[in-house]
């Protein structure tokens, strides 16, 4: 069963290595996930891997607090295109679709984390082994850092940071993230850390935690 609070005292750091967390059904056959923050039941405000199985899929429905996902496999699909892996895409609140893979895919998505006023639809491609904005406004910027091998990263946090690890590995004074880590920094705490012999990208955020919807 999936819990209804995980991680969710956003003043500490939290860590987790999705890579060796369990899959977790959802009501939906064929669509799994594994938690990495959440607050709320079945309609909660959350951070997750999901995974779809070929040909599965969700029923129509609408995010009332937006939703933001990254594509790390495969290709995700619903009414408005096809998402290949390396696709960053934001749905504002109030946005509707019903979403699939018909060969099955592996996505990294934010729900219900929009500020209210952010109504912009964004979809993005990641370029190959480049640093690059992906978005930003005046409440959040998000971007994927490229690291050399043993290059250091520093990354000052006045609102609150969130990582994910897609690629190689960093190293921290306490911490080591692998493909898949996802990290979450409080305000004031900031991230610095050495990419690994064969270097690294990172997913990264720099927001003000939001309401939940």
């Amino acid at each position: 069963m999936i819990p209804e609070l995980l991680n969710d005292d956003r003043s500490r750091r939290a860590i987790v290595h999705a890579a060796t967390q369990p899959w977790i059904a959802s009501p939906l056959a064929g669509v799994d996930r594994r938690p990495l923050y959440r607050v709320g039941g079945e309609q909660a405000r959350a951070t997750s891997l999901v995974r779809y199985a070929p040909g599965s899929h969700f029923s129509p429905h609408t995010h009332t607090g937006g939703e933001e996902f990254l594509v790390l496999e495969g290709v995700f699909e619903d009414e408005n295109g096809r998402y290949p892996a390396g696709s960053y895409v934001r749905n504002p609140p109030g946005s509707r679709h019903a979403p699939g893979a018909s060969g099955g895919c592996m996505i990294f998505v934010r729900l219900r984390q929009f500020h209210p006023a952010d109504d912009r639809h964004v979809v993005a491609q990641l370029s190959a082994g480049d640093s690059q904005l992906l978005f930003v406004n005046e409440h959040e910027r998000v971007w994927v850092e490229a690291l050399k091998p043993c290059a250091a990263m520093r990354v000052n946090n006045p609102r609150g940071l969130e990582i994910l690890l897609l690629e190689g590995s960093v190293t921290g004074e306490d911490f080591q993230l692998q493909p898949l880590s996802w990290m979450r920094l409080p305000a004031g705490e900031s991230f610095q850390a050495v990419a690994r012999d064969g270097g690294a990208r990172l997913w990264v955020k720099d927001a003000s935690p939001t309401l939940g919807f």
